[in-house]
């Protein structure tokens, strides 16, 4: 019955964001409602696993997010070439040092989440979140197309 009602909620949800995008702004509340529906719904968490779970992704997604960001930001796209050797060099070397602190970090929250959800389920987790973000870009794509 939960069950039923998550895939419901996730198609809700799915549909209202299409109706968002269409308008021309993307609700960020709703995508990601959305994802939470479509994450919880794919690893087939029960209702005390997501209320444990969540906390734990949202916490580390946040980290991750900020590190790439950090990735990002190193060298702007358009002055890679202005800089010099030693530069791109010290560079090269911070991306290395955060992507290191990345590895700690997903490290750390596989410990956290195994004692919520099973390794089966973490496992999945990476290829789930690829598959939201390629859904929500086909779905964008087809949109510009009508």
């Amino acid at each position: 019955m939960k069950k039923t009602g998550l895939v419901l909620l996730f198609f809700f949800l799915i549909i209202s964001l299409g109706f968002a995008q269409r308008r021309g702004n993307i609700d960020s509340e709703r995508l990601e409602a959305a994802r939470v529906a479509f994450i919880t719904t794919r690893l087939d968490l029960s209702s005390e696993q997501a209320e444990k779970f969540w906390p734990i992704f949202n916490e580390y997604n946040k980290k991750r997010e900020a590190n790439l960001k950090e990735i990002a930001d190193l060298t702007p796209r358009n002055q890679s070439s202005e800089l010099t050797n030693e530069q791109a060099k010290e560079v090269i070397s911070k991306r290395f040092s955060i992507q290191k602190q990345m590895i700690v970090e997903e490290e750390k929250f596989v410990e956290k989440v195994s004692q919520v959800i099973s390794y089966q389920q973490i496992l999945k987790l990476n290829g789930i979140n690829r598959d939201f973000a390629r859904m929500l870009y086909q779905r964008q794509r087809q949109e510009r197309k009508q």
